[in-house]
């Protein structure tokens, strides 16, 4: 037990021998029903989360999965606008329900429920903190078999409310070929392991640009660093996405599931081989 342990643990990311790992679990609404769950997680912004997360749900629905994308980044959130969806989420007495991208991915994202997609939303951490939880409890997810959520950046309320409150299957790592690299990888992936959660990949968006004539790689941000840090931190799966001019005018345009998500297949195998999730109490 830590020195001048308070017993309250709710605030508290100490691996003590005294901490119950599941005191904070959060049920899902009795209509829900979500198998595995996976955070998609970076310990700076900037790196492409939002995308990777998209781009794994599009890949997950393509495979037969019924899928779900949770937006967890409450103040940023840009997952509607990667699908195109700009209809209002709604609800009744018995809860709140998932919208739906033309492809049928469920999902449910604070744009979705602001009376304008440009509202800001100005809130204390606590607050912001709580709807993220919300849409965990509060959403009537229709027999999901893969949820990803998508994380706001760093290691502060948002994240460290996911990790103690949902009992997840697992967390993608996103990081992107810079010098800084290592530090942000290590700062996700020892938030992980002080939560006891399984690290299964790492994704490096923006690895290299396909040259259009000769289809030589060019590594616009410096040379890749994904396999050396997938080792050093012993993560099994590593999938680098190249820069792609198409990926992005499909994300601005709101066509996102027209993408092709091969380069994120070595990271999405561990994720089909990951336990599901039995903690709804």
């Amino acid at each position: 037990m830590a020195e001048n342990c308070t017993h309250d643990c709710s605030s508290c990311t100490s691996n003590c021998a005294s901490r119950d790992k599941k005191s904070f679990i959060k049920p899902l609404h009795k209509a829900a029903r979500v198998r595995k769950v996976i955070a998609v997680a970076s310990g700076k912004g900037g790196v492409g989360k939002s995308l990777t997360s998209a781009l794994l749900a599009v890949r997950s629905h393509a495979r037969g999965y019924r899928t779900a994308l949770l937006d967890a980044d409450i103040t940023g959130p840009s997952s509607p606008k990667l699908f195109g969806v700009h209809e209002r989420a709604c609800g009744d007495e018995n809860g709140i329900y998932p919208v739906y991208t033309e492809k049928g991915i469920q999902m449910m994202s604070m744009n979705l429920l602001l009376e304008t997609e440009d509202s800001p939303v100005v809130w204390r951490g606590s607050l912001i903190a709580g709807a993220a939880i919300q849409f965990w409890t509060d959403v009537m997810w229709d027999d999901v078999d893969i949820m990803f959520i998508d994380m706001p950046p760093g290691t502060g309320d948002v994240p460290l409310s996911v990790f103690q409150s949902i009992p997840l299957s697992g967390i993608i790592i996103v990081t992107t070929p810079q010098d800084l690299v290592e530090m942000i990888v290590e700062k996700a992936v020892n938030m992980a392991n002080m939560m006891n959660v399984p690290i299964l990949g790492l994704v490096e968006n923006m690895s290299y640009l396909s040259c259009p004539d000769c289809g030589k790689k060019i590594e616009l941000f410096g040379k890749s660093k994904a396999d050396e840090l997938a080792k050093k931190f012993a993560i099994p799966a590593v999938s680098k996405m190249p820069l792609d001019p198409a990926v992005a005018a499909m994300a601005d345009g709101g066509k996102l599931e027209q993408a092709d998500t091969d380069g994120l297949k070595e990271v999405f195998a561990q994720i089909e081989m990951a336990e599901e999730v039995h903690q709804y109490a």
